[in-house]
C-alpha cells in the first residue's frame, strides 16, 4: 500500500461539497447533469447518492466557467464545449489560476499595507 502524503485528496465528494465550491444551489449541478450529456457522476445504493470525482469536478469547473463567470447561455456553452473542448478546457484552467493568483496578490497587499 502506498503512503498518501496528500491528505487533503479525496475520491468522491458529495453534491453537497460540489456545489459549495462553485457556489452553487445543488439543484443547478443536477440541471446541469441533465443539459450536459458528459456530466455524469457516479450513484450508490437504492437512493442514487451523487458521488463526484475530480474528473466530474473538472467538467463543473468548465461550464461554470462558461455561464456563470462569463455569461454564456447553456446552449452557447454546449456548443463552445461540443466544437473547442480543448481550448474551452485551456481557458478555464487559466481563469482559474488567474482568480488564484489575484487572491494571493490581494493578500499579499494588506500584509505590506499593515506593515505601513
Amino acid at each position: 500500500m502506498a503512503l498518501n502524503l496528500d491528505k487533503n485528496l479525496k475520491r468522491y465528494y458529495s453534491i453537497r461539497e460540489v456545489a459549495e465550491m462553485f457556489g452553487l444551489n445543488e439543484s443547478t449541478l443536477r440541471y446541469w447533469e441533465q443539459e450536459f450529456p458528459y456530466l455524469k457522476p457516479k450513484t450508490s445504493g437504492p437512493a442514487k447518492i451523487r458521488q463526484y470525482q475530480e474528473k466530474d469536478i473538472e467538467q463543473i469547473r468548465l461550464i461554470h466557467n462558461l455561464v456563470k463567470v462569463r455569461g454564456f447561455k447553456l446552449s452557447a456553452a454546449k456548443k463552445i464545449i461540443n466544437s473547442n473542448r480543448d481550448g474551452a478546457d485551456r481557458r478555464a484552467e487559466v481563469l482559474t489560476m488567474l482568480i488564484d493568483l489575484r487572491t494571493e496578490l490581494q493578500a499579499l497587499k494588506k500584509q505590506m499595507d499593515y506593515l505601513t
